[in-house]
């Protein structure tokens, strides 16, 4: 099975471990570079960017249809622990844009988040549909953010709701990185081809 996923997307390090191996959808893109290890799922059309990290070695990381993980960013999570019976899964829900260099970790953000530019968040912390963690923005433990809002600082804070247009702009970054991505995996088939001659 890891033999078939390297083959399916080359230049990409995926490595099973306490024996779990990622499930990536075949019509998702991971871009060479990236490390995706462990008990990942990844659905049809979601997009992993160069070089992010994708590591599920001690809990489980699920990442939803037509979500985007932009190049550089760290997905992780934590494990059940005494006095934390559930721990800290990561779930990515369908529609996320998640930016470049961003940090997420152990937390949920439901469909349609986004979370930007080397914006950080925490374990057990939430992002809701429609929402934004602003760029550069930390959000701590356990912290909220309510569908349709917007939170930035460090550590984030409510900002405002989102309107109807901020949100149409998010649906169409989601078009644009899942069109993006077939080109891109289109490229690098390409460049791996005219590696081989």
């Amino acid at each position: 099975m890891t033999t078939d996923l390297k083959t399916r997307f080359p230049g990409v390090n995926i490595i099973p471990i306490h024996g779990k191996t990622p499930k990536i959808h075949e019509t998702a893109f991971i871009a060479p570079g990236c490390t995706i290890i462990g008990d990942v799922e990844i659905g049809a059309g979601s997009s992993i960017w160069y070089n992010c990290v994708v590591r599920a070695d001690v809990f489980t990381i699920r990442i939803g249809q037509r979500s985007n993980i932009q190049d550089g960013s760290v997905l992780h999570c934590d494990p059940p622990r005494p006095g934390d019976d559930e721990g800290s899964p990561l779930i990515v829900g369908d529609d996320v844009l998640i930016g470049h260099m961003a940090m997420v970790h152990g937390c949920t953000i439901r469909d349609r988040g986004f979370v930007g530019l080397g914006a950080i968040a925490m374990n057990k912390s939430v992002i809701g549909s429609d929402a934004m963690l602003g760029a550069g923005a930390m959000l701590t433990e356990r912290k909220v953010i309510g569908d349709r809002e917007v939170w930035a600082g460090r550590p984030a804070k409510k900002l405002k709701d989102l309107t109807d247009a901020a949100i149409m702009g998010m649906k169409m970054g989601v078009a644009h990185y899942a069109h993006n991505a077939k080109d891109h995996k289109a490229a690098v088939e390409a460049a791996m081809t005219r590696a081989r001659d």
